[in-house]
């Protein structure tokens, strides 16, 4: 699907889906949005625009890490924006003179608000494709932080244990957790850095002339990374603390049955030896030998339990 938005001084503010009707108006600057476009629409951007092949390509595969390429008449960006989940979508974006193109396969909530946005705007005459390009990082670096709060409060939840769940089950979502800060940060750290090249570049002039609107969002995405790492910090002191946890008590566990083992040793050896088939034990012929035994080993028994608890390994 193919829409256009965009300002001419003569007929104002226009909208339209047919680029033939974009051709016949004065326009100061537009906005063409491919929404996951057919094939003959894919080709306007050989035909109409004449954009780079290699530019072009890119926005054919999935999930190109975002850049920022320069070419003769045109700049082409690679976004990656988050929804309500983790799943990455690509946003490819062409900037000229005077003109923005983007281009997504799957319906965009980004794109939706900016859309939007322009729509209820009062004025468009003071708007360019840098306007456009800013709003576009914007809603998309801010998409990011919701996504972020949310892994944060359920590792706040982990932490404290809330639910009462069991060490593997909170192990479990501890890694779940980590597992998707990686991937929150597989797509910050590479949006961090387009930002920093967009504003360190002398390609970009209309960049600098709205740095402290660029500055802003870069800052947004330092936040983000800063809150990725130290959540991922956070994720590995709980599993360490899980881990100790967990290796302590089985050491306790270990103890107390060295203990049992430890007391039933010299019991096993009593009963070992009186169970011998020797035809000549003295002891066998003793009125109360059986009782007198009993005796031996309950006091052998009691005797070690005070002896190890005194130790403190029942503690």
């Amino acid at each position: 699907m193919l829409k256009f938005y965009g300002y001419s001084s003569v007929h104002g503010w226009r909208e339209g889906n047919s680029l033939d009707e974009l051709g016949e108006l004065e326009m100061e600057w537009y906005w063409v949005d491919f929404a996951g476009p057919s094939e003959q629409e894919i080709n306007l951007l050989h035909t109409f625009f004449h954009f780079h092949p290699l530019a072009i390509e890119d926005c054919m595969h999935d999930l190109q890490r975002p850049k920022l390429d320069y070419y003769e008449d045109h700049t082409f960006f690679v976004f990656h924006s988050l929804g309500t989940t983790i799943d990455k979508q690509e946003i490819d974006v062409f900037l000229g003179d005077h003109f923005i193109v983007t281009y997504h396969k799957e319906p965009s909530e980004i794109i939706q608000a900016v859309e939007s946005m322009l729509k209820r705007s009062q004025t468009h005459r003071d708007k360019d494709e840098y306007y456009v390009l800013y709003q576009l990082l914007d809603k998309v670096v801010d998409h990011y932080f919701p996504i972020v709060y949310e892994i944060e409060d359920h590792i706040n939840e982990i932490e404290d244990n809330t639910k009462k769940l069991s060490m593997e089950e909170l192990l479990e979502q501890l890694f779940d957790r980590r597992g998707e800060l990686l991937k929150l940060r597989q797509t910050v750290h590479p949006m961090r850095d387009l930002l920093y090249r967009m504003l360190n570049t002398h390609h970009l002039e209309k960049v600098h002339q709205r740095k402290e609107y660029f500055t802003d969002i870069y800052d947004h995405l330092l936040k983000v990374a800063e809150m990725i790492a130290s959540n991922r910090e956070m994720t590995q002191d709980i599993r360490d603390s899980y881990l100790s946890l967990n290796s302590h008590q089985t050491n306790r566990t270990m103890q107390i049955l060295t203990v049992i083992s430890v007391i039933f040793m010299p019991l096993t050896f009593i009963v070992g030896v009186y169970g011998m088939n020797f035809m000549f034990m003295p002891e066998l012929n003793e009125k109360y030998g059986y009782f007198f035994v009993w005796g031996i080993m309950i006091t052998m028994a009691v005797g070690m339990f005070i002896w190890f608890k005194r130790k403190g390994w029942f503690d």
